[in-house]
C-alpha cells in the first residue's frame, strides 16, 4: 500500500496518476481553513474530482470524467471516500481542483494490482 499527498488547488491538475495497476482504496481531503463558529461558511470549500483516464488532460478534464462536483466542505472538516474502490491503468489519473487554492489537501491511498 502507498499513499500520495497533494494540495488541491483553483485550477484542475492531477493528484495521483497510476503507475502500473493500481487500486484506489481511500481517498481523503481535508480542509485545512479554521472554522470559524461566528461564521460557519467562512473558508467553505467546493471540491471537484475527476477519474481521468491515460491520455485525457488534467488541466481541461472532460466533463464526463467528473465524479464528485462541487461537494462543500466546512472549514476544519475532514471528507472520506472509502467505500468504493476503482482500479486505474498506467497513466490514469485523478485530477482535482477546488475553490479556493489553498484549503484542501488529499490524501490518496492505493494498492498495486
Amino acid at each position: 500500500m502507498a499513499i500520495t499527498n497533494a494540495t488541491i488547488g483553483s485550477t484542475t491538475s492531477a493528484i495521483y496518476t497510476s503507475s502500473g495497476n493500481n487500486a484506489i482504496t481511500t481517498i481523503i481531503v481535508c480542509n485545512t481553513a479554521t472554522f470559524d463558529p461566528n461564521n460557519p461558511l467562512t473558508g467553505q470549500t467546493n471540491l471537484y474530482l475527476y477519474a481521468v483516464p491515460s491520455g485525457g488532460n488534467p488541466s481541461s478534464p472532460a466533463t464526463n470524467t467528473l465524479i464528485v462536483n462541487a461537494l462543500p466542505i466546512p472549514a476544519g472538516e475532514t471528507i472520506s471516500f472509502d467505500q468504493e474502490k476503482m482500479v486505474l491503468s498506467d497513466g490514469d489519473m485523478l485530477v482535482a481542483k477546488s475553490d479556493s487554492p489553498t484549503n484542501l489537501v488529499a490524501t490518496v491511498s492505493t494498492l498495486a494490482v
